[in-house]
């Protein structure tokens, strides 16, 4: 998926400035995309001069003007199209990974802080994606707010990103307890001589 597709996806939320975009992809689309502040303004500017987004100029007393991004038409056929078109599977690349499957000939400590670290991100961004959920339901159940609400996207792939982070848990859990079963072990093993 290109970053254009992305991009437009959230300008669904509604107008948006380069800033309030960056904003939008930090809560709401970074738990299936990611980019970074300049990414984001340089898709902008091609996604207004192919004709799917289209850009007013807001006036500002004490800061620079800022420009306002909407949907155009092609933007939204842009974006029908994207969904008719199969979908890639994906493919996990990830170094943490990498740094596992050489645990055997590495630092072993380091490998668990490592891991340490991304189990201490998965919680945080759980704790996120939850706060995000409760906005989203604002007071109604997932049944209720998946019938009623304008769009449901937003929160289908909410869910993704919570289940995504739960399992990371999970996995940074039992690695982190294999780790130290197999390293208790190897000490029986191999007692400090005295």
């Amino acid at each position: 998926m290109a970053l254009r597709h992305a991009v437009l996806a959230a300008l669904l939320e509604g107008e948006a400035s380069g800033y309030q975009l960056a904003k939008r992809f930090d809560v709401a689309v970074a738990n299936f995309w990611s980019a970074t502040s300049q990414q984001l303004y340089r898709e902008l500017e091609r996604l207004e001069q192919e004709g799917l987004v289209q850009a007013r100029v807001v006036e500002q007393l004490r800061r620079p003007n800022k420009r306002m991004f909407t949907l155009t038409a092609s933007g939204r056929d842009e974006l029908r199209a994207f969904t008719r078109q199969p979908a890639r599977t994906t493919a996990i690349r990830d170094d943490l990974l990498v740094k596992l499957q050489a645990i055997d000939s590495g630092d072993h400590s380091a490998v668990r802080a490592a891991v340490s670290t991304r189990l201490e991100q998965a919680r945080d961004k759980l704790a996120q994606y939850d706060r995000l959920r409760d906005d989203l339901l604002a007071g109604r159940d997932e049944d209720e707010y998946l019938r009623d609400a304008e769009r449901v996207g937003p929160y289908l792939t909410l869910m993704a990103g919570q289940l995504y982070e739960q399992l990371n848990i999970h996995w940074c859990t039992t690695v982190l307890e294999a780790l130290a079963q197999r390293s208790a072990t190897s000490r029986a093993a191999n007692p400090t001589p005295r």
